[in-house]
């Protein structure tokens, strides 16, 4: 269960659902652009602190609290694992979160849930970025490409081979490298 803080009711994902009243089936949508709040992606790809999401919301009271869903888009910023260059990727995922009256929270648990995915309301209020968080991480690509047949860089010398498709190097089958040696000896000797 998700203990309850101190909330600003004027952050950008703090929603307020006093309008809401508890009468099950009242519903309001939000729609908002706010800042990404930090560290919204993995170590690879992410949604940059500070650049823009897109909240479209509705907010809908039921019986155990407001469940909150809609969508939400921003872009992600990332690096392809296989080039290293910039990888731009649009993200539009589905969000759907039951936030419980406090007085409901314990039922939830009794009635199976995780203690720890129980989502609670402070109040009139909700705060969004975990369940913000917990829809978008999962969401971006687990191994970012630039595009899908990206050739990558060479395992040689680090050469980007998109830039250069036709790009090898003279390698030695290791089975043949003592042989290469003896062909050097015998000239030597014949030169004797």
């Amino acid at each position: 269960m998700q203990r309850p803080g101190q909330l600003d009711p004027r952050s950008p994902l703090v929603l307020d659902t006093h309008e809401l009243g508890r009468a099950p089936g009242s519903m309001r949508p939000e729609r908002r652009t706010v800042a990404a709040p930090a560290d919204l992606g993995t170590v690879v790809i992410g949604i940059p602190e500070g650049s823009e999401l897109e909240l479209d919301l509705r907010l809908e009271a039921v019986t155990e609290g407001v469940l909150v869903s809609g969508t939400v888009r921003g872009q992600a910023v990332g690096e392809c694992v296989r080039c290293l260059d910039r990888v731009l990727e649009d993200v539009e995922v589905h969000l759907s979160e039951l936030y419980v009256y406090p007085e409901r929270a314990a039922v939830a648990v009794q009635d199976g849930d995780d203690e720890e995915d129980v989502r609670e309301l402070e109040g009139d209020l909700i705060d969004l970025e975990p369940a913000l968080r917990d829809a978008v991480v999962p969401a971006l690509p687990f191994q970012p490409v630039c595009r899908p047949d990206c050739p990558g860089l060479c395992p040689q010398c680090g050469a980007h081979l998109a830039d250069d498709p036709d790009h090898t190097h003279e390698t030695l089958d290791p089975r043949w490298a003592a042989l290469g040696g003896l062909v050097g000896q015998d000239d030597e000797t014949k030169e004797s």
